[in-house]
């Protein structure tokens, strides 16, 4: 019997929103309207491979129990005992509410795992109100918008973790290791060679190719194995700049691959050796490390490629000239067409997963930050210096850090590169997004 993962929090902060998310389809009624959830609505999902029962519950409202809004979270209580995992949903734009701490306090006493998941945080202020959701001591919070799909993929990384251990051979096909296989997503400009790689790593005719650009429409995920386990292969259709997207069915095959890449947990960026890295290819680098992917740069057409030197001098220059972000980035030079090189592709997928998956003692990392202090301290902000006090690191998938100290929010872009400079050296963190939060201390005699 799948395990069972129930939405709940108090209304209007996208209950139903993230339960159609989550289930791919939708199958609840979502309205900005508070109270539209009565009846708790449940569902079979599979979540990276796993199913799991997925329950949408009505909101939290203290009220009386013979009230219409007592019997509604009186069935919303139903369901958390029942539960395997809870995830706990609050609105980052309206910040903690006395309702949010009631029910997190109320959670708590229930004895099940909970998961604090923070909506609607695609902005810069509600980032801020991420870092407030600590007070409610349900751990670290997953910030996500259910209404654009952005986070929901390390959502689902941080279900999986919290579900009960697999049992071996119940749900065939994935990795014994972790629970799941390694989801790898090709992405690109259109005839680059993604649907050719694809068939060259599966050993079959799978996918359709040929020399007309925008052959493949959907995205279409295969399964292979290497000595470390499974890895999910979805190929995908080519995307071009937006404003050359012209018919619906682009723009619908365009959505697909998106989707496609946020869901992956290493993308392979492919694009044509013999023409070089065009913007486009940069803009979708850009994409991959804004959503937090781990990145593999393949050369794909690379016996076309006459001087091979100057070639990867060239790639160098702009790589190092325009994705500062991602220094290091794994790059695998291949040939799809005839095989040359391939067998360097999975290896390159793998250590790219490792480093995106690093996780640093809290010791050792704080060692390094007051050395990378005294070497070049903070700068003066408002005639005063700024103290930062220490830093750690709540999760990985991409590596994320936070940094702890009076005003620390305050601390200039300048400063955070060389932060996050310095954590990517000392540590070995090539090619790997770092992320770097910021959260000052507050003053109890302020007010």
């Amino acid at each position: 019997m799948p395990p069972t993962v129930v939405i709940a929090g108090r209304p209007n902060v996208g209950k139903s929103t993230l339960f159609n998310r989550l289930l791919g389809r939708r199958a609840a009624i979502v309205s900005d309207t508070p109270g539209v959830t009565r009846d708790r609505k449940e569902a079979e999902a599979l979540v990276l491979g796993r199913s799991v029962t997925l329950v949408d519950t009505a909101g939290l409202e203290e009220s009386p129990p013979e009230s219409l809004a007592g019997r509604m979270r009186e069935s919303s209580a139903t369901a958390v005992a029942r539960a395997d995992l809870v995830l706990f949903l609050i609105d980052a734009r309206a910040g903690i509410t006395p309702a949010d701490q009631h029910f997190a306090d109320w959670l708590r006493r229930q004895s099940r795992p909970v998961l604090l998941v923070t909506n609607k945080a695609e902005g810069r202020l509600a980032s801020s109100a991420v870092l407030e959701s600590y007070e409610l001591g349900l751990g670290d919070p997953v910030p996500v918008s259910a209404e654009h799909g952005e986070g929901i993929t390390d959502l689902a990384y941080e279900i999986l973790d919290r579900l009960p251990a697999l049992e071996e051979g119940s749900e065939p096909g994935q990795d014994l290791a972790t629970g799941r296989p390694l989801r790898l997503a090709i992405i690109g400009r259109p005839n680059v060679g993604k649907s050719t790689l694809l068939n060259r790593l599966i050993g079959e005719e799978r996918m359709i190719t040929g020399p007309e650009p925008g052959l493949t429409r959907d995205a279409i995920a295969v399964r292979i194995a290497d000595e470390q386990g499974s890895i999910e292969i979805i190929d995908t259709a080519g995307l071009r700049r937006r404003a050359r997207i012209e018919t619906a069915l682009e723009k619908t095959s365009a959505s697909v691959a998106i989707e496609a890449l946020r869901m992956a947990e290493v993308v392979a960026l492919t694009v044509d050796a013999s023409e070089g890295i065009h913007d486009q290819d940069l803009q979708l680098a850009r994409l991959i490390e804004r959503e937090g992917r781990a990145p593999v740069l393949v050369l794909n057409k690379w016996d076309l490629v006459t001087d091979r030197a100057a070639a990867k001098r060239a790639v160098a220059a702009r790589l190092e000239a325009s994705l500062a972000q991602l220094a290091g980035i794994e790059i695998v030079s291949l040939s799809a067409a005839t095989g040359d090189g391939v067998a360097r592709l999975l290896p390159g997928v793998r250590r790219a997963h490792a480093v995106w998956n690093t996780r640093i003692p809290t010791a050792e990392l704080n060692r390094w930050f007051a050395e990378a202090l005294a070497r070049h301290p903070p700068p003066l902000m408002d005639n005063r210096r700024l103290k930062l006090r220490y830093v750690t690191q709540p999760k990985a998938r991409p590596p994320t850090f936070i940094v702890f100290g009076s005003r620390a929010e305050m601390l200039p872009e300048t400063y955070q590169r060389y932060l996050v400079n310095g954590l990517r050296a000392a540590f070995d963190l090539p090619g790997t997004p770092i992320r770097l939060q910021l959260r000052g201390t507050k003053n109890p005699y302020a007010d």
